[in-house]
Parts: structure tokens; sequence; C-alpha cells
């Protein structure tokens, strides 16, 4: 195997540890519920994705074409972002409340007069 192909496979490798360390991490340590679900969401999709990359790019020097991969890293792409969006949806319903500072003026019922 070239060793080009195989530090790419690292690399990809070692930055999709960094998103999935990062995503781990502000799940564990944000304060409420919509901060913990914007971490993994976001940052566990890039890691996941660069791990699957990084299998295709291992896959297809080894003669395979890596369509397992391919379509793992779609389904994570578009299931990712729409359960965080129908959990978010459901929080609000049951009006779960946030520690997020709102600005000034952003709601109208509260604006002052």
């Amino acid at each position: 195997m070239h060793p080009l192909i195989e530090w790419s496979a690292a690399a990809l490798i070692v930055v999709s540890a960094f998103f999935l360390l990062v995503g781990a991490i502000g799940l564990a340590r944000l304060p409420d519920f919509f901060m913990r679900l914007h971490a993994p969401t976001k940052a566990s999709t890039l890691g996941v994705g660069g791990v699957l990359i990084a299998s295709m790019i291992m896959a297809f020097s080894q003669g395979r074409p890596g369509i397992a991969e391919l379509l793992i890293t779609l389904f994570v792409f578009v299931t990712a972002p729409v359960s965080a969006n129908l959990m978010a949806q459901a929080a609000l319903h049951l009006k779960l409340a946030s520690r997020a500072q709102v600005p000034e003026g952003a709601v109208p019922e509260r604006r002052p007069g």
C-alpha cells in the first residue's frame, strides 16, 4: 500500500478523533439540553464522517468500491440534523427552559414598552 494513502487516512482519523472528542466533551460539560444537543450533532457528525471517508480511502486502495462507507456517511449526514431538529422541536413544545442568554429585544413578548 502506498504511504500517501496510509498517511492521508491516518490524518483523517486523527482530525475525526478531535471532532469526536470535542462533541463528547460538549455533551458532558454543557449546562442544558439545547446546548448539549448542539455539541454532538455538529462535531460528532464531522468526526464520524471523517472516519468513514478514511475507511473509503482504505477500501479504494484495497480494490473495493467503498459503497457501504459512502451510504453510511450519507445516512449519518442526513439523519443527525433531522433528529436534532426533531428533538429541539419536542423540547420547545414541552417548554423546556434554557440557560442561554437571550439578547435584549430578541423576543417580541419581552420587549419593554
